[in-house]
């Protein structure tokens, strides 16, 4: 591992394991508010209409809450919003009703976005631009470690008590303490608005712009309500957490390979397969799956599903990223950002609704539409543009993203870099050009041996 990698960790680990913390606390209160849900008798609509408050909030952080860290600074941000957020799952607790809950939780979304805009303002000054792109990769893949470590924290407790809220405010409220108190130096300015135009990312992208609103959809849809989902297949609650848990599982390990394939062939044609593998998954879990499965079969077809689909939005920023110019990479990915919330809002309202009126597997006909179509739009716009034949660096995202601005530095100082190398090597060449020409000219001036 490089030094300069090596050190920047060493800088950057506090605010790592403070954002960590966020994320175990809020995969935990996901699923926790699903499970709950059902017990408390809540419709699949009502719980996925929480879930949908999340991502409305989540997105409108993600747009707007820069905008309060410019105004008070970095630490004070995170103090309020991590308070507001600590406060949101105590809520919950006192207030059982389902139409207060999709508020709630909406903060808690807001609240959420601008915790990681903080942290990820921080890790964007902390890094160098010759390890950025590592420092992002390292951040999008702590995020699913963690969020594997809050699902299975379900099983703490139970879900019909009041601990399990307990903890989800004491995890939020102790990840102030290794953010507030990093040696890591915070920018004096964190990133403005992205210039938006969706329109102009439709001709750039035609297939990012489809497959990251209907990417949204899937994921939005199986966060909120797979946990549900689990729980009418007859599973108890630590098995709910074990069944979350191997779905992202099958994201992590299947991420970086995913990526690194990614980089050498058409990301469509990979986008495509992995689309229709997770159908397949999905069309056995809804036709094969017995209401009482094997725990077995469960769990490993949702690992299956989590393998598929998880890595998708990451694909799809780095399919878009290969058609936009360098500076455009913040709007670009503010842009998916928009289209990928939008999505993680309604999949869950569809999904829920589908499950109130075809039961269980109305949440896997569901995700098994949008991921056909993505594979449908995919091999529909491969036959109409060739692949690109230079790519960006393909850069693992969290899985809920936020912010744009780290991408956008990530991607130009690998441009930069490329940049460099290529003016290092005319320089080389043309030094060795010099030197060629000035040996021919000393073998010219040179006098005849037989002289």
């Amino acid at each position: 591992m490089p030094s300069s990698l090596v050190s920047t960790l060493a800088t950057v680990f506090a605010l790592l394991f403070g954002y960590a913390l966020l994320q175990i606390g809020n995969t935990l209160q996901s699923s926790l508010l699903a499970v709950r849900g059902g017990l408390e008798g809540f419709t699949a609509t009502e719980i996925g209409l929480v879930g949908s408050g999340f991502y409305v909030g989540l997105m409108l952080g993600s747009l707007r809450g820069g905008r309060l860290v410019r105004m008070v600074g970095h630490t004070r941000a995170f103090a309020a919003l991590a308070a507001v957020a600590s406060m949101a799952p105590l809520l919950h607790l006192l207030v059982m009703d389902p139409w207060v809950w999709p508020v709630t939780r909406a903060l808690t979304g807001f609240c959420f976005a601008g915790l990681f805009i903080v942290v990820e303002s921080w890790l964007n000054g902390a890094a160098s631009s010759s390890v950025r792109g590592q420092i992002l990769s390292i951040y999008g893949m702590t995020g699913m470690i963690a969020g594997v470590a809050g699902q299975m924290l379900l099983t703490a407790a139970a879900p019909g008590g009041f601990v399990l809220f307990c903890v989800i405010s004491m995890i939020i409220s102790f990840a102030l303490v290794p953010v507030v108190l990093s040696r890591a130096q915070a920018p004096a300015q964190t990133e403005g608005d992205a210039a938006l135009d969706l329109g102009r990312l439709y001709g750039q992208s035609p297939f990012g712009v489809v497959a990251a609103f209907l990417s949204g959809i899937s994921t939005g849809a199986y966060y909120t309500l797979g946990p549900l989902f689990a729980q009418r297949l007859g599973l108890d609650a630590a098995a709910v957490a074990v069944f979350m848990a191997c779905g992202s599982l099958g994201g992590f390990a299947a991420t970086w390979p995913m990526g690194w394939l990614s980089d050498r062939i058409d990301r469509r044609g990979l986008i495509v397969g992995l689309a229709l593998l997770a159908s397949a998954a999905l069309l056995s879990m809804v036709l094969l799956v017995p209401e009482d499965p094997p725990r077995w079969l469960a769990y490993s077809l949702v690992a299956l599903f989590g393998a598929m689909v998880i890595p998708g939005y990451s694909l799809i920023l780095a399919h878009v990223n290969d058609h936009v110019q360098p500076g455009e990479f913040a709007a670009a990915s503010g842009g998916l950002l928009i289209l990928w919330g939008a999505g993680s809002a309604l999949g869950p309202i569809i999904g829920g609704t589908a499950m109130s009126m075809l039961g269980n597997p109305g949440l896997g006909w569901l995700i098994l539409a949008a991921q056909l179509l993505i594979a449908l739009w995919g091999l529909y716009r491969m036959r109409q543009r060739a692949a690109p034949e230079v790519k960006e660096d393909f850069l693992v995202m969290p899985v809920q993203p936020v912010s744009t601005e780290l991408v956008a530095v990530a991607q130009e100082a690998a441009v930069e870099r490329e940049e460099v190398a290529a003016q290092e090597a005319a320089a080389e060449d043309a030094a060795a050009e010099k030197a060629a020409d000035a040996a021919l000219l000393a073998g010219v001036g040179e006098p005849h041996p037989g002289r």
